[in-house]
């Protein structure tokens, strides 16, 4: 079946906007340091800020793409971040900071859930794993192609990257703007539904909630290799340059293979692999603790959990999809949204203080343990989303 031609512009703009923001953020913590003063624990309190004010809201930008349509939230949420991104360059103490993690947090909260709601909305039920495999890869793409140069454009002036970070902005909000005019394709939302009901819809839904507990460990393991793998690997005496290129792999391979492996699953539908998955992510947790040599064990548990997350950087969406009552697609994509953001902001904190009360070993264990819980319950529980997830899906068709 021959896709949309639109999800081709939702993917390029989204690999444009990562780059532009990954190319900006991924220095602030530099600039912030040591241009402004701020402390590096207060650095880190306010990027977690920033994740839990676009968690929190998300359910409510996404209810409302449901209602207005998908257009005006993703324009309104990406010149939002245009203007707050070079806001930056005001920030002068620990106030200011938090005012503008505020605000960028709440930027992402109108653009993320409508985006992703938009690329279901386009595509075929049968063919939505691919489809987000392939805006996934887009994404980790647009993340290593926005690191490299923003490095050296950060070298000749942080003005100079603010305005870079802006203008990808602004270019995707025009492009979207031009090439998504016309009706979009979305579900009614029940006449009698009211508002704030259709907001907290997926907080009252149980089947939803016992899935997204389970999946928290996925956003939480990429928080994980993210931001603490490499303060762990530096801490055992690695260096940046190795721990660069063992970074790198990972995202090369996953970029690569995301959409063949996708291709390849979806007839399974986005349930069936999730528990291997889980468990795969705990050997790869394991590795960072047993294997001999902090470089190996590195090595080893990022190839290793590169097969996990091949399949759930693409599954676990689609899964949220399936579960969501017709009408009702961005508030759960909101929803979803929000637990990311818990997962990724509290892996650093997390990890953080069992570094210090337990070792980075133990902490890899337990972290390991945890995943290993998380694959069991999965794969008992994946007949029961599946049941729910067909049921859900005939009611939206009418059977």
């Amino acid at each position: 079946m021959e896709l949309d031609r639109r999800i081709a512009v939702v993917v390029g703009g989204n690999f444009v906007a990562v780059a532009a923001r990954m190319s900006l953020v991924t220095f602030l913590g530099i600039y912030f340091v040591r241009e402004v003063g701020i402390p590096v624990a207060f650095v880190g309190l306010a990027f977690l800020v920033e994740n839990l004010m676009r968690g929190l809201f998300s359910p409510l930008f996404g209810a409302l793409s449901d209602r207005v349509g998908r257009r005006t939230p993703l324009l309104a949420g990406l010149i939002g971040n245009a203007l707050v991104l070079p806001c930056f360059l005001l920030i002068e103490g620990p106030v200011s900071l938090i005012a503008w993690s505020l605000a960028l947090g709440l930027a992402a909260a109108v653009q993320m859930p409508a985006g992703g709601a938009l690329l279901v909305d386009l595509a075929p039920p049968e063919r939505r794993q691919t489809v987000l495999a392939i805006n996934y890869t887009a994404i980790s793409a647009g993340y290593t192609l926005g690191v490299a140069p923003g490095g050296f454009i950060a070298e000749q002036g942080y003005g100079l990257l603010a305005a870079a970070s802006s203008a990808g902005y602004a270019a995707v909000a025009v492009f979207f703007a031009r090439a998504l005019r016309g009706p979009l394709p979305r579900e009614r939302v029940q006449a009698d539904r009211s508002f704030v009901r259709h907001t907290f819809g997926a907080a009252r839904d149980r089947v939803f909630l016992g899935f997204a507990v389970l999946a928290f460990v996925f956003p939480f393991t990429m928080g994980l290799l993210a931001f603490v793998s490499p303060l762990y690997a530096a801490d055992s005496g690695v260096g940046e340059g190795m721990i660069g290129l063992i970074l790198a792999a990972n995202g090369v391979i996953t970029a690569a293979l995301a959409v063949p492996v996708a291709a390849r699953i979806e007839k399974r539908g986005p349930f069936h692999l999730l528990g291997p998955s889980g468990a795969i992510v705990a050997v790869s947790l394991a590795c960072f603790a047993l294997v001999p040599g902090a470089a190996w064990g590195l090595l080893a548990g990022m190839l290793i959990i590169t097969a996990a997350e091949l399949v759930f950087s693409s599954a676990v969406p689609t899964a949220v999809a399936r579960l969501a009552p017709a009408g009702e697609r961005g508030a759960y994509q909101g929803a979803w949204t929000l637990v990311q953001s818990l997962g990724m902001g509290s892996a650093f904190l997390g990890s953080g203080l069992l570094r210090d009360l337990i070792g980075w070993r133990s902490a890899w264990l337990l972290f390991a343990a945890l995943a290993a819980a998380v694959a069991f319950g999965l794969l008992a529980t994946r007949k029961r989303f599946l049941q729910v997830s067909d049921a859900r899906g005939n009611a939206r068709q009418g059977i």
